[in-house]
């Protein structure tokens, strides 16, 4: 079950990011939250899984929800790679989360500047609501710059890598 301080992160992220819709779903609840451009105005609707009720909506205005720090999903298309200059391949962020260079705070980074990666190499993880996903360097090439800060709170097309193709 979502707690209400979960939910008031989630309307708070929707209101200072470019996101206009979060989708969730748990064993026995699930949570679907939109913005509407014109208006600013956060729709709130939850549906228990288990038990047959109707499904209960709310309107909050946005500007409702404390600031608190979350993370959440972006929208599930990703953004076509943008190349800085020719033969430079962009690596975005595929979602709103907290960029990590290193699988673990003792552990060394992924890549370093430099380094020769492949397509399936892991190059950093973004955590998004609790949940590590690795990202991959989707191109062979050599990694001639970084662009976020470890630990830092990344948007959804933000450009974290530059990778030179080989």
């Amino acid at each position: 079950m979502f707690k209400i301080g979960e939910i008031r992160e989630l309307i708070r992220l929707l209101d200072e990011t470019s996101l206009s819709e979060i989708h969730l779903e748990s064993e026995d609840m699930k949570l679907h939250l939109k913005k509407p451009d014109p208006e600013r105005i956060v729709q709130v609707s939850a549906a228990s899984v288990h038990t047959p009720q109707p499904t209960a909506s709310a309107v909050m205005p946005a500007a409702a929800a404390p600031p608190v720090a979350a993370a959440a999903p972006a929208p599930a298309s990703a953004p076509a790679p943008a190349a800085v200059d020719e033969g430079v391949h962009v690596i975005v962020s595929p979602m709103v989360g907290t960029f990590y260079r290193a699988p673990s705070p003792e552990a060394g980074s992924f890549v370093e500047v430099g380094q020769k990666v492949n397509s399936k190499t892991v190059v950093c993880i973004v955590e998004a609501m609790k949940l590590m996903n690795e990202i991959e360097a989707e191109v062979n090439g050599e990694v001639v710059e970084v662009l976020a800060e470890n630990g830092q709170l990344v948007e959804y097309g933000q450009p974290l890598f530059k990778i030179r193709l080989s």
